[in-house]
């Protein structure tokens, strides 16, 4: 798709809403074999860009819509002095809050469908990892349209590092940013983790391949 030509925003709302449709639909139309290579490769590459940090609290969503599962890897750090959480919707338009996860920990549906803690102490995370939908070369990231992610940081003291993690397919050229949308600081993908705000240099580019 091709961004809108004016920046209306009934027009570029109408078009996220079809970019999104659009970018679901291929990555739930891959194969179990595929998304598996594309999963495992990505899954390298967080790995590596986690190995380089100091152990922490990593915060991330129980997969839904054929989005790629981080619980195998936030398992592994957790033998690794890390910490684990897993966001929570408590109201409508409201941040999130995070309650602490591990393999053994209780689990229910929200009123999204999605899997979250039942219960449990509420964390704040170092690193968050949102699920991308689609994605642009500046950084910014198109979601389910809730807003919580963008509600959830901006609301946070300190921020964490907000990380997006999915697949190639989810790339585009532009997601038509609008003024609520926060660039992420970095962005890693089964063709390898791109730096931003968060790069060693603390330099930001944009997100090439």
């Amino acid at each position: 798709m091709t961004c809108p030509p004016v920046k209306d925003a009934a027009a570029a709302m109408a078009w996220r809403t079809a970019l999104r449709a659009e970018k679901l639909a291929v990555r739930q139309a891959l194969r179990a074999a595929e998304h598996a290579v594309l999963s495992a490769r990505l899954e390298a590459h967080l790995r590596a860009w986690l190995a380089a940090r100091a152990p922490a609290c990593l915060a991330f969503c129980a997969p839904v819509n054929g989005e790629f599962d981080a619980r195998p890897l936030a398992a592994e750090l957790l033998a690794q002095a890390w910490a684990a959480a897993m966001p929570v919707v408590i109201a409508p338009a409201r941040p999130m809050i995070f309650r602490a996860w591990t393999p053994s920990t209780p689990m229910t549906a929200d009123r999204y469908g999605i899997p979250i803690p039942v219960e449990g102490d509420e964390v704040l995370p170092d690193i968050v990892l949102l699920p991308l939908v689609a994605f642009d070369a500046a950084g910014f990231r198109l979601g389910y349209g809730g807003g919580y992610f963008d509600r959830t940081l901006a609301a946070l003291a300190p921020r964490p590092l907000a990380v997006g993690v999915g697949f190639e397919l989810a790339r585009t050229a532009s997601i038509h940013p609008q003024p609520h949308d926060l660039p992420l600081d970095a962005i890693i993908t089964e063709a390898g983790a791109v730096f931003g705000a968060a790069s060693p240099s603390h330099t930001r580019r944009t997100l090439e391949r």
